[in-house]
């Protein structure tokens, strides 16, 4: 990553700041790192925090910059492509996090060969425990994929795929920590209801959902497993997951992840 001169961003919400955060706790000097965002307040923001040069123009990180990553809506992004595609320098690399938008869709608003490798992250990699998929475009190399996916290891784990399975990947770790918001928010509610403080059942919601993920990853035991050791039986687990199986959690959070999915290929205009 030291042999990159200057990564742009053209966007600086808060995906990109995850990502800028990760470099620069991997070393990278801020010097080499280029922000494109429209907000005053958001450049703002980005120059306090982290040191970084920021600026309003797209065209000044396109000059600039060998490694571009694309962070904008995907609703505005044939808009946005559009006001820097012509100006495009062959020998840099673009990375896409546009949800549903594919690399094809990108592809058509330049001229030659462009080297592409498209993303999607997620969230948690503010905290550097980020879930990130990749795939390449039609023209990007081997040693492009490579770069971009050691970029988004500083910020968490990261799957090559192919590009067929990137709305799947939307559906579930793109919008996957809504989900799991969700589930803490309910949890603490239960507990509130049982009668515990607001704060007391918060905390317990959260380090429950944190420990029992860890323990998923660190034992490499399958997630059933694992709640057969929780569920004694007539225990109180037990009694509680036959409520969350007859009140249909698992089948809801199936059809959350390709109902989210489904979206995705509408942003793209595939579905």
């Amino acid at each position: 990553m030291t042999n990159i001169e200057k990564i742009g961003f053209i966007g600086g919400g808060n995906m990109a700041e995850a990502i800028i955060k990760g470099l620069l706790e991997a070393a990278l000097p801020a010097e080499k790192i280029l922000v494109a965002e429209p907000s005053d307040p958001r450049r703002q923001h980005l120059t306090d925090a982290y040191g970084i040069p920021v600026t309003s123009e797209n065209l000044d990180v396109i000059a600039q910059c060998e490694v571009v990553l694309l962070a904008v809506k995907p609703q505005i992004a044939d808009e946005v492509i559009g006001g820097f595609a012509g100006n495009w320098r062959a020998e840099s690399l673009l990375i896409s996090i546009l949800a549903g938008t594919s690399c094809a869709h990108i592809e058509k608003h330049f001229d030659g060969e462009l080297r592409l490798v498209r993303v999607m992250p997620n969230t948690p990699a503010l905290v550097g425990e980020g879930a990130t998929a990749i795939c390449r475009g039609h023209h990007a190399s081997h040693e492009d994929v490579m770069l971009v996916r050691h970029l988004f290891e500083t910020v968490g784990q990261v799957q090559l795929i192919d590009e067929r399975q990137m709305d799947a990947v939307t559906g579930l770790s793109g919008s996957g920590p809504a989900y799991v918001y969700t589930i803490i928010e309910a949890l603490a509610d239960g507990g509130v209801r049982e009668g515990l403080r607001r704060d007391i059942a918060h905390a317990l919601a959260v380090q429950t959902v944190v420990g029992a993920a860890l323990m998923v990853r660190e034992t490499g035991e399958h997630p059933a497993i694992l709640r057969d050791r929780v569920c004694s039986p007539g225990g109180t687990a037990i009694t509680g997951v036959s409520t969350l199986e007859k009140n249909g959690l698992r089948t809801t959070l199936m059809e959350a992840v390709s109902a989210a999915a489904k979206r995705s290929r509408e942003l793209g205009g595939d579905d």
